[in-house]
């Protein structure tokens, strides 16, 4: 057994777990808090000599020939070994505490300097984050070791170092027995990729504190100390201002050594369940509208900056996001400090799971946790799982914005995970214990909210609707975000304000994990793991890059801290901040009649925390309108930033559309119609029962045949159903699974002319398969060119699945063509993501309307449309409304290409004219699609005009 396979040895010499601090050297510089100006302070970040071994057994006793390598860092990023996504299965076999024989090493080493203000005083080194092991060496000779990767290891290397130049060598292991406990869904990396410090302590120095603080008073566990709010000495606590995630306030506590003074951001604040359930914050109700936050960089890997990490939190901010779930691993320490002076409540996930287990033979699958074999019930496990708790505990125990601890991921529950409970409560009891293990095994005794993943709404509702519940539920995973969605935040939301009892939840997940190469974005797959799940990594509310797609922006108009309906001249608002009055914002009324936008009233209004009031808005009704006639409540922050929006249709009379007379003299052969006019000339195929050719000016318009289809390129969140949808290549069971959409036949049973009008009566029906609808089509011509266009559509009888979509594809011959509509944009929307979006005129081109979602996919949808005009010189107008999809790339191509370079274009602007689109959910790993969006009607019908 090599040493790092020792289920005991998981440290040495490493100095108990304190809590996180950095000491000053003048009272002046505590209170400004900029570490780097510290005296006692030294970044070890930068430059290192750094030699990679594929076999640890490799490293010579003398290295030569050494790289280089910045710390913090990823090695497989630099070219050392290859990243690796595996969700699940581990990346090795299962036999702990055994890692495989050749354990890749790489060995850091770096010169730094000890000043003569260090003599005589200690010296520690702190590692913020290491994967997955480090042996430390001072000088040459062996300091300690320790493992767990996210997790902060420090130690006393005061007889190791001299004045003047000193050396640092950390051995770093790919795997150890830790690694079984680190089984989390991210890319798999390796190296010291947080940052490096020395601190110089005085020789007597403070070693832990713990301050305790609630709505009344502030405790310190030492002996000298005062507290600050700002720069002023706080003589009184009488008229406390306590924290919240909407007014972080924060007081400052300086404890003081001989030499040293010690700063601590100190929120005021209290945690309770109320007996309805509710999780109070300072006696208040409050709803958790949050995040699950991985530290992912798609340069850096686990490495984020600090600036990273600010730029996450204010993005995050400007989300209405007010909840952060550390999945699956403690943060780097300054992420917590800007939770508590920016405001977010934390649940602090320690670095622990191991679901691997649950895939370990083929006959068994699951969390048998009964089988002393799991981490959580196996006793050389005991160690460990204890060690991660304390180690987050104690390095975290000082932060306000800390009101959960989370036992870790996955990892089933046992008698581990309750020695770690039972430490935390007796460590801290001002915290509640979050384990989702627990609330999986049906095991409620030793936690404080009923955690689930992936409820579906009506599961959330009927636990929160039952009298004999016993404690809160929360969704520490939920609105899976993976690729094009998620598509159902907003009815989760109306179930969470509606129940005191449903606290609220963190959607799955922050951002998009990815590794860029070549300029293209990569994932599971890509470099030639043993195991891997392809672009499951890539799942996040925003882009890889951190910037938005539409499901970011449905997010925030879910979060949004109001709400809002409107009825016959009064908008009635509900202020749904927790702690902060509506007058502190701006609101505007406006209103939009086909796109033409009038602002009404732009105000501040007074509005206390939960309170409702209702604003009078005066304005002229419009008699009629042409699209469509909205009035919009939108509200704007201090710094002019839209906070939210919420929009409502008038009951205003829409004009009909204006058509000539019928056509006359229309001509026909033995399969095709010919309708032809001044400047304009159709062809109709009565064979195909389709329209071939629209000429307008000269102009041949088309493509392609006009097809009535019901595919659509599958998203990720369709990633199950399009198993029912289509055939896939290369599954053997495909002859059975799916409808075989895409290798759809159009059956026409007949095509009549009559007067003006052509009628087609078919059926669309996968090969192999029965027909999956049964239609009429009308298609009624006039004298100007004008084409209306009927259909009705009857499906299946017992249709075991639902559609993708119904509707009419057009292969238009101008490439990226421009165009205007009247909809909900101008992001993409669909029936059940569409809270973002403003219904209006818009303008753009089939290239700006696409996204580029890391694994291609349907996107572009403009829900509740009534108006679409191409360019090229072919307009659409629907009698109520219909969807409207402009795009360079026919749906096919997306569905081929598993990359965006992959991707080809059709060299034509394809566009979608539909009646219905199935909504997006978060079916990749979340419920099913809500019935209300799915497309399984058995009837549907609408009308739109071809002008």
């Amino acid at each position: 057994m090599r040493f790092y396979e020792n289920f005991e040895k998981i440290s040495e010499n490493r100095e108990a777990q304190r809590s996180y601090y950095i000491p000053y050297d003048s009272l002046e510089k505590a209170l400004k808090g900029d570490k780097n100006a510290s005296a006692y302070y030294k970044l070890l970040n930068g430059s290192w000599r750094f030699k990679y071994f594929e076999r640890d057994i490799d490293e010579p006793q003398k290295i030569t020939g050494w790289d280089t390598i910045p710390v913090p860092s990823c090695w497989q990023l630099y070219g050392y070994g290859k990243p690796g996504y595996t969700n699940i299965m581990y990346p090795h076999p299962i036999d702990a505490p055994y890692v495989p024989d050749d354990n890749p090493l790489g060995v850091y080493e770096r010169d730094f300097v000890i000043d003569g203000i260090w003599e005589n005083r200690k010296t520690y080194i702190v590692f913020e984050g290491v994967s997955s092991c480090i042996s430390l060496y001072i000088n040459g000779e062996y300091v300690g070791f320790s493992q767990g990767s996210h997790l902060q290891a420090e130690f006393d290397i005061t007889k190791f170092v001299k004045v003047g130049t000193n050396t640092v060598c950390a051995k770093v292991h790919k795997w150890c027995v830790g690694s079984y406990v680190e089984d989390q869904d991210f890319f798999r990396f390796s190296g010291i990729f947080r940052d490096v410090y020395l601190l110089s302590r005085e020789q007597n120095h403070i070693k832990d504190v713990y301050i305790k603080a609630d709505t009344k008073t502030i405790s310190v566990d030492a002996e000298n100390y005062e507290i600050y709010d700002g720069k002023v000495k706080v003589e009184s606590l009488d008229n406390p201002i306590l924290w919240n995630a909407e007014k972080p306030h924060l007081y400052t506590v300086i404890v003081k050594g001989e030499t040293e003074f010690i700063p601590f951001n100190v929120g005021m604040r209290d945690i309770k369940i109320s007996d309805k359930y509710e999780l109070l914050i300072n006696g208040v109700s409050v709803k958790l509208k949050g995040i699950n936050h991985h530290d992912t960089h798609k340069y850096n890997g686990y490495c984020m900056s600090e600036d990273d990490i600010k730029k996450d939190l204010e993005l995050m901010k400007n989300l209405n996001i007010n909840t952060i779930r550390t999945s699956h691993y403690p943060p780097t320490p300054e992420f917590l400090n800007m939770c508590d002076k920016m405001g977010f409540y934390v649940v602090d996930e320690t670095d622990l799971e191991n679901h691997g287990y649950g895939r370990r033979r083929i006959d068994k699958e699951g969390y048998d946790v009964e089988d002393d074999i799991w981490p959580c019930q196996n006793k050389n496990f005991n160690t460990i799982y204890v060690d991660r708790m304390v180690r987050m505990v104690e390095r975290d125990k000082n932060h306000a914005c800390v009101i959960m601890w989370s036992t870790g991921n996955e990892s089933g529950f046992g008698k581990n995970q309750v020695d770690m409970i039972t430490w935390a409560k007796e460590r801290d009891s001002s915290r509640l214990i979050h384990c989702e293990d627990a609330s999986s095994k049906g095991d409620y005794e030793h936690i404080d909210v009923k955690s689930h993943m992936y409820h579906s709404v009506e599961q959330v509702e009927d636990y929160a609707k039952n009298p004999d519940k016993g404690m809160p539920i929360f969704l520490c995973e939920y609105a899976h975000a993976m690729g094009n969605g998620p598509g159902d935040l907003v009815d989760y939301m109306k179930v969470f304000k509606k129940y005191p009892s449903a606290i609220g939840g963190c959607i799955w997940e922050w951002a998009d994990h990815v590794v860029m190469a070549d300029g293209i974005a990569k994932y599971g797959g890509d470099f030639g793991e043993l195991t891997y799940d392809l672009n499951f990594c890539c799942d996040g509310l925003v882009f890889a890059d951190r910037s938005l797609k539409a499901g970011s922006l449905s997010a925030k108009y879910a979060y949004q801290p109001f709400d809002a309906e409107y009825n016959n001249g009064v908008i009635t608002i509900k202020n749904e901040y927790d702690f902060t009055n509506f007058n502190e914002f701006v609101y505007a009324v406006s209103l939009d009649v086909d796109g033409e936008i009038n602002v009404i009233k732009t105000d501040s209004i007074d509005i206390a925390p939960h309170a409702i009031v209702d604003l009078i808005v005066e304005f002229k009704m419009p008699e009629v309108c042409k699209y469509g006639a909205y009035i919009e409540f939108t509200v704007y922050g201090k710094n002019g930033a839209e906070i939210g929006m919420k929009r409502f249709e008038l009951p205003v009379k829409r004009e009909t559309v204006a058509v000539s007379k019928a056509k006359g003299e229309i001509l026909e052969d033995s399969e095709r119609v010919y309708i032809n006019g001044e400047g304009y000339s159709y062809i109709f195929n009565k064979h195909y029962g389709e329209l071939e050719s629209i000429v307008k000016g000269g102009s041949e318009l088309l493509a392609d045949r006009v097809k009535l289809t019901v595919m659509r390129a599958p998203t990720d969140n369709d990633r199950k159903v399009k198993h029912q949808w289509m055939y896939v290549d290369g599954n053997v069971s495909a002859h059975w699974d799916g409808e075989n959409l895409n290798r759809l036949f159009n059956k026409v049973y007949s095509c009549t002319l009559n007067n003006n009008v052509i009628t087609v009566e078919g059926s669309l029906a996968g090969v192999g398969r029965m027909p999956i609808l049964h239609y009429t089509a009308q298609y009624s011509f006039y004298e100007n060119g004008e084409i209306k266009v009927d259909l009705n559509v009857k499906t299946r009888e017992e249709l075991p699945l639902f559609l993708p979509r119904i509707g009419f594809e057009y292969s238009l011959k101008k490439a990226n063509d421009s165009f205007t509509y009247y909809g909900m944009g101008p992001f993409e929307s669909y029936c059940d993501m569409n809270c973002h979006a403003k219904c209006s005129m818009f303008a753009s081109n089939a290239q700006s309307e696409y996204v580029e979602y890391v694994k291609p996919q349907e996107h572009g949808n403009h829900f509740n449309s009534k108006y679409l005009k191409m360019d090229c010189g072919i307009s659409f107008v629907a009698k109520d409304s219909f969807e409207i999809n402009v795009s360079e790339y026919k749906w096919e191509a997306l569905y081929l290409a598993k990359h965006t370079d992959e991707l080809k274009k059709s060299g034509n602007t394809e566009v979608r004219i539909d009646c219905a689109v199935s909504g997006l959910g978060s079916n990749s790993c979340g419920p099913e699609l809500l019935k209300q969006y799915r497309v399984d009607k058995p009837e549907y019908s609408f009308t739109y005009y071809i002008l």
